[in-house]
């Protein structure tokens, strides 16, 4: 199953996995997209809930779990709040954990001003804020990137699709939770694969430290990656992935 919450925490529906190899259901995440657009509960413990359920109510088994940016929050979440009993492996990619703010103890982090910039952007002009982050996140803004426009203007079609509670919400969940003491209670094998030049969730604040507290993690760094893997970095993912959860 690939649990996919994308775009700082704005994912987008079902339709963005298509590319992602896999023979599990790829439900839409609670909340935004084309699930309900509920006001309330938009907490990483929710969203690790509503994932439990899910996995429960289809009786899934044996289990590989993809997270992607704040997705990857919600698998570690969800393995610590509920356990492993129904999965085998984890891979979180461009994952928050395991803490993307800066204080005092996480120096790498980012700082608190960046993240009230992006609520004030939302609440401003959410439309045109999406889309100005489209560029950073596929890392457009790079000297000699080939700008897909085509993927910048879906970016923001999936941001829109989100309601405005979960996506003012969710900057709170993925930017201010603590996985630090979380990380360690995973007993299963988990991939962890970030793009080298991530503008969004810097390695060195999330998966350089992760590794460092996950007891069976193999880290795959993808040379000049963006945050949102296209083209050749969506690929080399895929190939990656296939390959762990065939090993």
């Amino acid at each position: 199953m690939a649990v996919e919450r994308r775009r700082l925490g704005w994912p987008g529906p079902s339709d963005r996995h298509s590319r992602v190899p896999s023979d599990h259901p790829r439900p839409p995440r609670a909340r935004p997209g084309r699930s309900t657009q509920t006001w309330g509960g938009n907490t990483m413990d929710q969203y690790a809930d509503d994932l439990a359920d899910l996995l429960e109510q289809l009786d899934v088994r044996d289990a590989v779990l993809v997270g992607h940016s704040t997705g990857g929050g919600e698998v570690v979440r969800y393995l610590s709040r509920h356990g492993a009993g129904r999965v085998a492996k984890a891979v979180l990619l461009g994952a928050v954990p395991p803490l993307l703010l800066k204080t005092a103890a996480n120096p790498e982090g980012t700082p608190m001003d960046l993240f009230d910039g992006i609520r004030a952007g939302v609440a401003a002009d959410r439309s045109q804020f999406y889309y100005d982050l489209s560029e950073a996140f596929y890392g457009f803004n790079r000297p000699g990137a080939s700008v897909s426009e085509g993927k910048r203007r879906e970016f923001w079609l999936q941001g829109m699709a989100a309601g405005l509670p979960a996506a003012l919400d969710c900057v709170k969940q993925f930017s201010e939770t603590d996985f630090t003491a979380e990380l360690p209670k995973i007993d299963i094998p988990v991939l962890v694969v970030h793009g080298e030049d991530d503008q969004i969730v810097p390695i060195a604040a999330s998966a350089l430290k992760t590794v460092e507290l996950l007891p069976q993690a193999t880290l795959k760094v993808v040379p000049q990656a963006p945050h949102g893997l296209v083209g050749a970095f969506e690929e080399a993912f895929n190939r990656e992935l296939l390959e762990f959860v065939k090993s």
